[in-house]
């Protein structure tokens, strides 16, 4: 028996809406999934703190796996996800939780290859959402990446400049190739 949600991949690679396709039936197929999982459910009595003393500011971007990536288990580590990987507001405020309270130690922030927001400014992404017919986002920041190499940098140097992370903190960024899977070490830790 074929799955719904292998049918419904299928038609979106394909570009083929289906007639009479349910509105909710991925949140269906997910909740079922979950329902699934919970059965065999082993992370009970996982303790909050990261393991490794990790942390990683990364992209929304599907193509970024990355307990499975950097060899981390479910508990190693506090992974943070946002359009473009970016060090914002939300960002800051949860890495400085972690610090203090999570057990981290190190950071990566780790943008990656192909981002939709690179090689492009926020007035370019709303030009883009207003040809899309989107509406109210005058005043909004993007934190798009005309320059990629730039804000990898700015982002690095917001966090080491933070005076609420505790002394100590290692903070690193790295950039995901998503064709080869590699990471590259852009700038290193000042151990």
């Amino acid at each position: 028996m074929v799955h719904h949600a292998t049918v419904r991949r299928a038609m979106a690679v394909a570009g083929v809406v289906p007639s009479g396709l349910r509105c909710g039936l991925m949140f269906d197929d997910l909740l079922q999934a979950n329902s699934t999982y919970s059965e065999a459910f082993t992370l009970r009595g996982i303790p909050p703190v990261a393991a490794r003393e990790f942390a990683l500011v990364t992209c929304m971007d599907s193509r970024i796996e990355p307990l499975t990536m950097l060899g981390l288990l479910p508990g190693d580590a506090k992974i943070l996800r946002n359009a473009g990987g970016r060090v914002t507001p939300d960002v800051l405020r949860s890495l400085v939780l972690a610090t203090r309270f999570l057990g981290v130690r190190e950071i990566a922030v780790m943008q990656h290859t192909n981002c939709a927001l690179a090689m492009q400014d926020d007035d370019e992404v709303r030009g883009r959402l207003a040809a899309d017919g989107v509406e109210g986002i005058d005043g909004w920041e993007f934190l798009a990446m005309p320059d990629p190499d730039r804000a990898l940098a700015d982002d690095v140097a917001l966090l080491r400049a933070c005076d609420q992370l505790p002394d100590g903190v290692q903070i690193e960024g790295w950039r995901y190739d998503v064709e080869s899977g590699l990471i590259d070490r852009v700038i290193a830790s000042s151990h």
